[in-house]
């Protein structure tokens, strides 16, 4: 009887590249395994978040992956949950700054949160209630806040890491954060058609470029993390890559390319695709910052996740790179679907996508990766993202602007233990920050 179990329940993921049933199968099975993390559903636990160690930011990635296999696969299954998700995390303005994330999040956070309700507008996700701001309009509310914040002050402009203060991360500029705020405002300007979204995009391009944050080789450019905050300079730069900040920026311009058909914006684009080879083993997509020394965190484990999804958007929007862009995205779900073949379901996947086989490593960054980078497999068969003539999602302009548009300056009410909490919340990741930092420069 033991050895029948054994037979039944542990299997390798099967996946036929070239069948939507076989990869909707697949990335039902993925996102079985991704709802176990799931709080939201517990006892107790909070709607749109997971569990501990995973952070805000990844529920918004997490739930934005959903909402494209959700299009792509006809696949309803979680559509409730991701539907009060999206809702449930937007905060008391409507803009993605809810104050239970007060002593955490970024910049970069709220931009993956407007990443998903921007995905949710695009693919005609179900709209919120009346009473509620649309997706589109939840999404300009992040953009109107994010672009309030950016600060000529220091670096001759740009946005900070961290939105508040008193949070580690308040003194560093760096890419993520900016590219954020530049895929956002590609994505509205395609969607509303209104130019000055565009001409914030531009304007984020320049600054990272004046300021060093991508730096052009002349036929491909090094994207780097960011730099602190130093005499009001950002000179001391930080050399690290990520997929993520690629990924962020090549979808950006290939929108950007879409909405104006610009030769600028494609040869940002196409010079973008071209610098990615340092994130790719025989067109397999890995993290080389970490993954090779296995020592990737919670959060660099998930960035493959974005990675994919806007690799799939630039394939669909600059057929001029589909068939260069679609070789990586097949042999990395191919290889993704092999290092799904863990755990006690015989499916869970695994962080490296080289080795034909599952490598022990398992998480939610893992589902999440495994499940953008199938899913968009489908990329070319579906249509591309709508815009505001073609989704239920009305645009709202003004979302957002008002007394908490500079949120970060306001005077908020918090008690003397929750200043003692994020007190001590800040050391900790400051730590972090610093022992990451460490093992990249030994």
């Amino acid at each position: 009887m033991w050895i029948l179990w054994l037979l039944t329940t542990v299997s390798a993921l099967s996946l036929d590249v070239d069948s939507k049933d076989s990869i909707c199968d697949a990335t039902t099975h993925i996102i079985n395994g991704m709802m176990d993390y799931y709080e939201g559903t517990r006892y107790g636990g909070t709607v749109g978040m997971f569990q501990t160690p995973y952070y805000w930011w990844q529920a918004g990635e997490a739930f934005g992956g959903m909402i494209e296999n959700w299009f792509m696969c006809d696949n309803n299954t979680y559509e409730e949950i991701i539907y009060d998700a999206l809702l449930h995390q937007t905060g008391d303005n409507y803009n993605y700054i809810p104050a239970n994330q007060s002593t955490t999040e970024g910049n970069d956070d709220q931009g993956f949160w407007g990443f998903a309700a921007m995905g949710a507008a695009e693919r005609n996700f179900t709209e919120p209630p009346e009473d509620y701001p649309s997706w589109v309009a939840l999404t300009q509310a992040v953009y109107n806040t994010m672009w309030a914040r950016w600060d000529n002050a220091t670096c001759a402009g740009g946005l900070r890491w961290q939105i508040f203060t008193w949070n580690s991360g308040y003194d560093y500029k760096n890419t993520i954060s900016n590219g954020c705020l530049l895929h956002i405002a590609a994505r509205l300007a395609r969607f509303t058609q209104n130019e000055s979204y565009g001409d914030t995009a531009e304007e984020v391009w320049q600054w990272l470029d004046d300021v060093g944050f991508i730096n052009d080789q002349g036929g491909t450019y090094l994207i780097y993390d960011g730099a602190n905050i130093v005499s009001g300079e950002c000179t001391d730069i930080t050399t690290i890559e990520w997929t993520y900040n690629y990924g962020v920026l090549m979808a950006g311009c290939a929108y950007m390319y879409d909405f104006t058909r610009d030769e600028v914006w494609l040869t940002r684009t196409t010079t973008l695709l071209s610098s990615i080879s340092i994130f790719l083993n025989n067109n397999v997509i890995y993290e080389q910052q970490c993954q090779a020394a296995m020592n990737c965190n919670n959060d660099q484990r998930s960035f493959k996740s974005i990675f994919s999804r806007c690799l799939g958007y630039t394939a669909k929007l600059v057929p001029s790179l589909t068939d260069q862009i679609m070789t990586i995205l097949t042999a990395s779900a191919e290889g993704a679907a092999k290092s799904c073949s863990g755990g006690t379901d015989g499916v869970t996947c695994g962080l490296n996508w080289n080795i034909g086989a599952y490598d022990d490593m398992y998480g939610l960054g893992e589902q999440m990766s495994a499940l953008e980078v199938i899913t968009q497999l489908l990329v070319l068969d579906s249509p591309a993202p709508y815009s505001q003539n073609e989704s239920s999602s009305k645009s709202d302009p003004e979302a957002g602007i008002g007394s908490t548009t500079r949120i970060n300056m306001n005077d908020l009410d918090i008690t003397g233990k929750d200043k003692a909490g994020a007190a001590i919340l800040t050391v900790l990741v400051l730590g972090i920050f610093i022992g990451g930092l460490v093992w990249i420069v030994l």
